[in-house]
């Protein structure tokens, strides 16, 4: 599932840190796919990524593609943009994302449609991936629509 784009021009694009640990996260949304990292030696699910596994510390945990959607943990109505090119964009929705099939880990992201829609916790949400491929460089979002 894609969007039209969500954000404002004039952002920083989203690239992986130059030593490449969310690489494969990134790879992912350009391919319209969430993927987590998972332990395989204790089984941990953790997002952000590292080189490590949270738990047990093992190197290197393998990165794992899960279904993008999950419940609202939590959320906030931003009235005041943390950055110059969202000044003319607010109000907008923030919401912290729990994934079920994925240990329960969570992420943060945008919930699109009406920013004064009325937001409960525990909602289904499901993910929606924002393409920007004449961007230099391409990238992609994943976004949050009620499910």
């Amino acid at each position: 599932m894609s969007t039209a784009a969500y954000l404002p021009g004039g952002l920083p694009a989203p690239v992986a840190e130059p030593d490449g640990v969310s690489a494969p996260y990134w790879a992912g949304l350009r391919e319209s796919v969430l993927r987590v990292q998972h332990c395989g030696h204790c089984g941990q699910w953790q997002f952000a990524p590292e080189w490590i596994c949270h738990r047990c510390h093992a190197f290197d945990p393998a990165w794992v593609e899960v279904a993008p959607e999950g419940r609202i943990f939590s959320w906030e109505r931003v009235w005041h943009p943390a950055h110059a090119a969202l000044k003319t964009k607010g109000p907008y929705l923030v919401v912290l994302v729990e994934l079920a099939h994925a240990g329960a880990i969570r992420m943060v992201g945008n919930l699109l449609g009406d920013p004064l829609q009325e937001v409960v916790i525990g909602a289904s949400v499901q993910g929606v991936f924002e393409h920007h491929p004449d961007h230099d460089p391409p990238y992609s979002l994943l976004q949050w629509r009620l499910a």
